[in-house]
């Protein structure tokens, strides 16, 4: 039987998103023995994974595991060295990724952390029982646009919100060119709209507590996703969902549900900031200074909005604020990238000193 996916008999994988264009970039892999998997999870060396022939878990080599940029991760689409009487499976190979949504690390280390790959839509979850909070969702949505993905923001909820219609234009003010849906797992409001705008790899972000497990159950059609109370005094959830999961949608694609993120850390995001604040990009468009930083300098035309009251100044706050914070990453990043430059330097150096005085030893 033909394994192609433009067969008439599909691969299983399709259901978790394999097309042709990953059959063609398989096709080396393939003549080499391997074969293709989605990976579902992966921990401490471990992943796993879904193939044509159902799960198979598989071992992670040393050397992949070293860069958390390059590790694998949920989402991303893997070469298999099967698995033997003997030896378990293998993972051989992370084929190239098509998007990536990354953090930096929860230390705050130089360090990026990718917490899903290959996906299509971020959904940012804000919760409308729950106090607006428009810098955390700013922020979800400069890592939704940095990681290429189309980022949609779900207000869920709405059973528990008394103006429902204001909240939501309160939040796609601060949302532009995204769209902005209400939703209510309890009454069903909005699913409908929701399901309608969901392409392809979908992945709910937000903290513990905004209802991305029930929602991702009414999505999924089935309570396959772990649920847990919250707690009235600040409106914050449990981590009920411990680490991240591809599951198939009844009406196609596949949800990636992930664990409720404490602390959201941009790394290397300029591009997800930008498209996050058009709107002060397009005001920039007219400042006297094209290094303007918006801050004092005459003839800004931004500061001119905040005056005017056509732009909050606790936006133009936010925008600053998540720059800053981008251009300290990536001064880190820099910085360690130089150190390990370095150390790699003195290595070489030692290696060359110790060859020599061997050498002369011999003499």
């Amino acid at each position: 039987m033909s394994h192609s996916s433009s067969s008439t008999q599909p691969r299983p994988l399709a259901r978790y998103g394999w097309d042709d264009t990953y059959e063609h970039a398989f096709t080396p892999h393939l003549a080499a023995g391997l074969i293709p998997a989605r990976i579902v999870r992966a921990e401490r060396g471990l992943c796993e994974t879904v193939t044509d022939a159902g799960t198979v878990r598989a071992e992670i080599p040393a050397a992949q595991q070293g860069d958390p940029l390059a590790a694998p991760c949920t989402g991303d689409w893997a070469a298999l060295r099967p698995g033997t009487a003997d030896h378990a499976a293998i993972l051989q190979t992370v084929l190239e990724r098509r998007t990536a949504l990354v953090r930096s690390t929860a230390s705050r280390t130089s360090h990026g952390q990718v917490l899903a790959a290959n996906v299509d839509t971020v959904v940012v979850t804000v919760s409308l029982a729950a106090p607006l909070k428009h810098d955390r969702t700013e922020r979800m949505l400069a890592l939704a646009w940095e990681s290429g993905a189309q980022p949609v923001v779900v207000l869920t909820k709405a059973d528990e919100c008394a103006d429902a219609a204001s909240a939501q234009a309160e939040v796609s003010a601060v949302a532009p060119s995204v769209d902005v849906l209400v939703t209510s797992a309890v009454t069903g409001e909005g699913l409908d709209v929701l399901t309608a705008v969901l392409t392809g790899t979908v992945v709910l972000l937000g903290p513990s507590g905004a209802g991305k497990s029930t929602l991702g159950n009414a999505l999924l059609g089935k309570p396959l996703l772990a649920t847990g109370a919250v707690r009235a005094t600040d409106g914050k959830g449990r981590h009920t969902t411990a680490w991240r999961e591809l599951l198939p949608l009844p009406g196609g694609g596949v949800l990636l549900d992930t664990p409720g993120l404490r602390s959201i850390g941009l790394h290397d995001a300029q591009s997800g900031l930008e498209q996050t604040f058009a709107d002060i990009q397009q005001l920039a468009e007219d400042c006297r200074f094209t290094d303007c930083a918006h801050v004092s300098e005459p003839g800004c035309a931004v500061l001119a909005a905040v005056e005017a009251g056509t732009l909050p100044e606790r936006r133009l706050e936010s925008y600053q604020r998540l720059l800053r914070e981008n251009a300290y990453a990536a001064s880190r990043t820099d910085a360690r990238l130089q150190a390990d430059r370095e150390a790699a330097k003195k290595d070489i150096t030692r290696h060359l000193r110790a060859t020599y005085r061997f050498r002369e030893r011999q003499q």
